[in-house]
């Protein structure tokens, strides 16, 4: 009975292209669709948890860099006291001055206290001096203006004198709408608090930045200090959750940050200079009730397209035939860089007919494109031979001077050396047929070549070469640095005047390993500059024998042909100053 009813089911799948194609078509149409929707709809919550998360740090960093500037304006009302020539004058007046001059002392640090007060707005209600050696406290508020000694430091600078700080910002206890901003006065050479100057503000002053912010009935905005403790709460009517004064105690960094609990998030920022903390709370119901929503709206469009989809997916199914299908699948899998041969189903009608003449075709794209790869493959081969088998007459036919004056002004042992060093060049040009050496064979090709340079150019010359030992083994394409630096001589040290600098540096980069050639030559144009690194873009892959020896582009070509495209040439260069050419390789010693 089961085997009936599974024949049933089965058969017309096997003896029908069409219904094949039908169920294939419904699923393909149906299920991208359904998975869509679904995906869509459970992470719907988090994205507009990451939308919340990113305009909010946004906010977050700009309001705390404008409640950082409202702070830096207050501060500068108290530096604005501390280097009053008032006060200056009261703190280093003799001792057994008359009261008369002492009454004159006071009275000019009572007009800078005084000035501070009426310059600074509305919000500032009261500034107070506190100092130390003559207890004089100096008071001005819209209730008093006195000057009154008193025994012993008053409390509100009590908290500063304990732990040691130079500022310090604390809420009026007795009002919560205000707060004072706390500097003490240390004297230069030890750092010695001679007294306190305070401002009291209103909290409202900073009430019309917080409100960029935004936020609802939900949201909430604080001022805290670092370790989570509430100091402004956004109009004082509302509450800090617990866990997240917890969560902020734990957080680290002075930027835009943000941390979530199990019921909100909690958005920070240091408000710099005075080192407070601005935290926006955001409950993770309000979030939800946003995202459940679109959810929804998901939900309905995703059900209708799948219908849609279906409906669609019938209908074409009806016009198509399955071995049509088949014949494209088989023609996109195929690799004709491979002998792999077209699957063939052994038909007699005109599908088996197509399947015949597509392998047939596909066997012919193969034997011409393995053609045309050993034909491009020799000549390039014989253009880097013919190239390694040359070097600049110009600098042969120098050299050859060189060693014919050296012959007669210098000792054998010395004409002997530049022989040697002109020698060893020729043997590593035509030795070694391979076309990859490794950095430290290059590297002993460019000493001898550079040590034949500065027999040439003496003192005027100087070179470095900072190399890290363990890339000496890696392969490098042969004859890749040399021409790099004659290049630099040619092109740049030449035409400049007084002593010349180059600079070889090979270091090891997590990326691979990186080459660099820098001189103080003459440099080019920002123009010429752009000419030449858009025909390195547009020329690379070319290796040729034009020309008397080889260039940059030849360089650069043969490292992206052996190397591949993600290793490549980069040029810098800066007019009067120099050039800075970089090869990028990969860390590699072997294969």
């Amino acid at each position: 009975m089961f085997n009936r009813l599974r024949q049933r089911v089965i058969d017309p799948f096997k003896t029908s292209i069409r219904n094949k194609l039908i169920l294939t078509m419904l699923i393909i149409a149906v299920m991208p669709v359904v998975l869509v929707t679904a995906l869509a709809a459970e992470n719907s919550s988090h994205s507009m948890e990451n939308q919340v998360i990113g305009t909010n740090l946004s906010n977050m960093k700009w309001t705390g860099i404008y409640l950082g500037d409202q702070f830096a304006r207050l501060n500068n009302l108290i530096y604005s006291i501390q280097i009053s020539p008032g006060l200056s004058d009261y703190l280093n007046r003799p001792e057994g001055e008359t009261p008369g001059s002492q009454f004159s002392a006071q009275q000019k640090v009572y007009n800078s206290l005084n000035s501070v007060y009426y310059t600074g707005g509305n919000h500032l209600v009261g500034v107070m001096l506190y100092l130390h050696n003559s207890q004089t406290l100096f008071t001005i508020n819209a209730m008093q203006t006195e000057v009154e000694a008193v025994s012993g430091t008053p409390r509100v600078y009590q908290d500063i004198l304990r732990k040691n700080i130079d500022f310090m910002v604390e809420t009026n206890k007795s009002d919560p709408s205000k707060f004072q901003l706390i500097r003490s006065i240390n004297r230069f050479e030890n750092q010695e608090k001679l007294g306190f100057i305070s401002l009291e503000v209103l909290w409202s002053y900073f009430d019309q930045t917080i409100n960029l912010l935004g936020g609802g009935d939900e949201q909430s905005v604080f001022v805290t200090d670092l370790n989570g403790a509430v100091l402004y709460g956004g109009g004082g009517n509302q509450l800090f959750p617990p866990e997240a004064a917890v969560a902020l105690k734990q957080a680290n960094g002075t930027g835009p940050g943000y941390l979530r609990t199990e019921r909100e998030f909690v958005f920070y920022n240091t408000i710099d200079p005075v080192g407070l903390r601005l935290v926006k709370i955001i409950p993770l119901s309000s979030i939800n009730q946003s995202a459940r929503a679109t959810m929804n709206y998901g939900l309905i469009v995703g059900i209708t397209s799948a219908v849609f989809s279906a409906l669609l997916a019938f209908y074409f199914a009806l016009k198509t035939t399955k071995p049509i299908i088949g014949l494209a699948k088989a023609m996109r899998k195929i690799d004709l860089t491979k002998e792999n041969a077209v699957p063939r189903s052994q038909r007699k009608d005109e599908i088996g007919l197509l399947e015949a003449n597509f392998d047939m075709m596909a066997q012919r794209i193969r034997e011409h494109i393995n053609t045309e790869y050993r034909i491009n493959l020799e000549k390039k081969t014989a253009e880097l031979k013919a190239l390694q088998s040359q070097i600049n007459p110009h600098f042969l036919q120098n050299t050859l001077q060189l060693i014919g004056g050296m012959i007669f002004s210098q000792k054998p042992e010395q004409s002997y050396e530049i022989i040697r060093s002109l020698s060893e060049m020729f043997r590593y040009i035509v030795r070694d047929p391979n076309t990859l050496a490794t950095i430290k064979s290059e590297l002993e090709h460019l000493q001898h070549y550079m040590k034949i340079q500065q027999q040439r150019f003496g003192k005027r010359l100087h070179y470095e070469l900072e190399v890290s030992e363990d890339v000496l083994d890696c392969p490098i394409p042969k004859l890749t640095l040399q021409p790099i630096v004659e290049n630099a001589f040619i092109h740049g040290l030449d035409y400049k005047t007084g002593d010349w600098y180059l600079a070889v540096i090979v270091k090891q980069e997590p990326e691979g390993v990186l080459i660099m050639i820098r001189d103080n030559g003459a440099g080019m144009q920002q123009t010429q500059l752009r000419r030449l690194r858009l025909k390195l873009h547009r020329e690379l892959g070319h290796v040729w024998t034009q020309g008397t020896s080889i260039g940059l582009i030849n360089v650069a070509s043969r490292i992206q042909m052996y190397f591949g495209t993600d290793y490549k040439m980069d040029i810098d260069s800066e007019p009067g100053k120099g050039t800075c050419v970089v090869l990028h390789i990969p860390d590699q010693k072997e294969g």
